[in-house]
């Protein structure tokens, strides 16, 4: 199975954008693990309740090691400091500044992997950094520039 490495880069609102494509995921009837910092997670999570009046997005938040509760294991969406821990998925997003060991050389659990990158100089260097490791795998990512065009 050839694994999809899809950046989305130039993201100005990374958490709002997150949740955006986490309600599309959904709707679609996808599988998705989200990984990151703990305290990006704990924000999405708290964002995935409130960013649209009235809507709801089911989602649970799984700190590393915790083992997944049975009356949560058809949860669609998990936020998890460590994705294995999660089972297989569907997508893989990754919110952190570190490449995914697993997801660089493919994954069975995930075969597709969703990088965000934020508009932040930063952000944009461990973009860059995450990109060149997935072609070392040699894997083909697709970027998805979310900058808006240049007025003519």
């Amino acid at each position: 199975m050839t694994l999809e490495v899809d950046f989305h880069t130039g993201v100005a609102d990374k958490l709002g954008y997150t949740c955006r494509l986490l309600r599309k995921a959904w709707r679609s009837g996808k599988q998705v693990v989200v990984t990151g910092p703990p305290a990006a997670l704990n924000r999405l999570d708290q964002l995935l309740w409130t960013f649209e009046p009235g809507e709801f997005i089911p989602h649970a938040r799984l700190r590393a090691g915790q083992a997944i509760e049975p009356r949560l294991a058809r949860t669609p969406i998990w936020l998890a400091e460590s994705p294995a821990d999660a089972g297989p998925r569907d997508v893989l997003v990754n919110l952190g500044p570190q490449a995914l060991a697993t997801a660089a050389t493919g994954s069975a659990s995930c075969p597709r992997v969703i990088e965000i990158v934020a508009d932040e100089p930063d952000e944009a260097e461990a973009g860059r950094e995450r990109w060149r490791q997935y072609k070392a795998a040699g894997l083909n990512p697709r970027n998805h520039s979310q900058r808006p065009a240049p007025a003519a």
